[in-house]
């Protein structure tokens, strides 16, 4: 394939079930997806609240995953979001955090990230700090694979008005700054970026003095407006040629975990077949593989409904004509799509903010 494939569960909102999330890596991995990062949102403990122990039942959960991992030959990462600790990277502070790490290493740990995403950044030693924090990190942790999520992690300008202007050779200084054995994750131009060029990522290596590990926004679907859709359709604008420019490929997958396996197996099958890929075709094996040939083909007849158009625009009688539409497959990709529809897995703004 050329290039490593994996899932990280890194949305807001509505995280998976244990069982959904064993039910991808078992679907993925075949497909060659060998890794899974856990890093929903949601997970306060890994958030907000990273000071606090996670409870024992979660740390159960988590470990009893990791088993799940290590049974399909994916390697089993979590992705810790320390928040705003570079605001204060203190004695205690630092307790906590070896803390945390001793647990995570308890669980057998493959990867850790180390997320600075999605908080305030406009701090002009901000990438020095960030640095320190990771090395002291790096030399606690028994994970063989350390990746780090960049407070600004695209060419994005939204990340600026949302968390303060970027500081000056913020990039530059975080590549020439952090060990080379460690990984930097990136968004690409865009945070949810419509393709990716070998050239784009070439220029990005040359600043972070390695090759980018993609974070790939799609088919996420997080956010008061992105919830409104369903991401099926099969992946675009990441060619084959991309592979040989990363270090890795992570897909952050949409709120619904079983339908998402349509797209990624479609991402795989893009790096596979290379020149000759077919974004349609793909689309339509991934979806019979994974729902069924009746199934995949009324997906396939309302997709303009479910991710073009979206729950805001269309009315009551479209909204139950969908529902009863879907209705008639027993199966989990449905009861998402029916769930979908009834709002169940809309985000609002206060959301964001809380997580």
């Amino acid at each position: 394939m050329g290039v490593e494939l994996g899932i990280i569960e890194g949305f807001f909102g509505r995280p998976y079930s244990w069982e959904e999330r064993a039910g991808m890596v078992r679907a993925l991995a075949p497909a060659g997806y060998g890794f899974y990062l856990y890093a929903p949102k949601a997970d306060a403990y890994l958030r907000r609240r990273w000071r606090e122990p996670h409870p024992s039942e979660e740390m159960a959960a988590l470990a009893q995953f990791a088993g799940v991992c290590r049974g399909a030959g994916v390697r089993f990462g979590v992705g810790l979001s320390p928040y705003e600790l570079f605001l204060d990277f203190d004695g205690a502070a630092k307790d906590a955090l070896g803390e945390k790490l001793a647990a995570f290493d308890a669980l057998g740990l493959d990867d850790l990230g180390v997320f600075f995403d999605d908080m305030k950044g406009d701090l002009p030693d901000l990438a020095a700090r960030q640095v320190e924090i990771v090395h002291w990190i790096a030399e606690r942790s028994a994970a063989s694979r350390l990746i780090v999520a960049p407070s600004y992690y695209t060419d994005d300008p939204v990340l600026d008005r949302v968390f303060g202007a970027r500081p000056d050779g913020y990039l530059d200084d975080l590549g020439a700054g952090l060990d080379p054995a460690i990984q930097i994750m990136w968004t690409g131009e865009e945070v949810c970026s419509r393709e990716y060029s070998p050239g784009h990522l070439a220029r990005v290596a040359g600043i972070l003095r390695r090759k980018p590990f993609l974070w790939d926004n799609y088919p996420v679907n997080d956010g008061p407006r992105m919830s409104l859709r369903l991401h099926l359709r099969a992946f675009t604008g990441r060619p084959a040629a991309i592979g040989d420019h990363l270090a890795g490929h992570a897909v952050n997958t949409a709120s619904q975990a079983v339908l998402s396996r349509v797209p990624c197996l479609t991402l795989a099958e893009s790096y596979r077949a290379g020149e000759a890929y077919g974004y349609a075709a793909a689309f339509r094996a991934a979806a019979i593989e994974v729902l069924g040939a009746d199934f995949a083909h009324a997906v396939e007849t309302n997709l303009g409904w479910l991710q073009d158009v979206g729950l805001g625009g269309f009315d009551d009688a479209r909204r139950e004509a969908l529902r009863t539409r879907f209705a008639a497959f027993d199966h989990p990709a449905a009861r998402e799509i029916i769930d979908w529809l009834g709002g169940g897995y809309a985000i609002t703004g206060e959301e964001l903010q809380t997580q």
